[in-house]
């Protein structure tokens, strides 16, 4: 940073001499022992930097930090600690796009899209409106109520590896199940595998409805489309 001007009472205006070019009035101390702060640092995670405008971190209070902020901060530990990926290898390889990195741009998409369903958290999902997606922005993620969240969740496989999940080898061929009930057993891993889908699709599609009255309609219909 350097000075662009000076003012009374010990007082100066900086400007960061990076892309953003951010000016800000301090007090001439700080500024030698360098104790200012640029809103366009990269500080989680060395992507995300808070930026300048109306969404803050904490509410009013000071005491609980803002919705946005959670979700934001959430989505840059999930795609960015290393310890998180290891734990969680469904995180691997998933990342923001580069507008999320903004906290306000990424704040205000949270405000135009956030509402509340009664009795449920509400989560950030990336996985219903493209399967396999792995890029957390505003044209693949949806906010929607905790229940629905989980039903796209990868859950973590207990045996046959090469398989796809609730699907297992058996004497008689290949057992598929979908929400702890038994599909049957099959000859082939094609013929679980769709049946298993069958039973997905129209579980998805009853929770949609069952929730049709407390959710946006775009969660609806990309409910339905999947």
């Amino acid at each position: 940073m350097k000075i662009i001007k000076e003012l009374p009472n010990g007082k100066c205006i900086v400007e960061f001499q990076d892309d953003f070019k951010f000016q800000k009035e301090i007090n001439n101390t700080n500024f030698m022992s360098g104790n200012v702060s640029n809103p366009y640092d990269k500080t989680l995670y060395g992507i995300g930097y808070l930026e300048v405008g109306k969404y803050n971190t904490f509410g009013d209070n000071k005491s609980r930090k803002t919705i946005p902020y959670i979700f934001w901060f959430n989505l840059m530990e999930r795609c960015y600690s290393e310890k998180r990926r290891d734990e969680h290898m469904t995180y691997k390889d998933v990342y923001l796009c580069d507008e999320w990195c903004d906290f306000q741009k990424f704040a205000a998409w949270v405000d135009d899209n956030y509402y509340n369903v009664e009795g449920e958290r509400m989560h950030l999902d990336k996985d219903i409106l493209i399967k396999g997606n792995k890029i957390y922005s505003p044209d693949t993620c949806l906010i929607v109520p905790q229940r629905i969240n989980m039903m796209f969740m990868s859950k973590k496989k207990s045996r046959d590896s090469d398989l796809p999940n609730t699907i297992y080898r058996c004497a008689k061929g290949y057992k598929a199940s979908y929400n702890g009930k038994s599909l049957g057993v099959f000859k082939t891993s094609e013929e679980a595998i769709q049946e298993r889908d069958k039973a997905k699709r129209i579980h998805i599609r009853n929770i949609a409805e069952e929730y049709k009255d407390r959710i946006s309609e775009k969660v609806y219909n990309a409910l339905y489309k999947w």
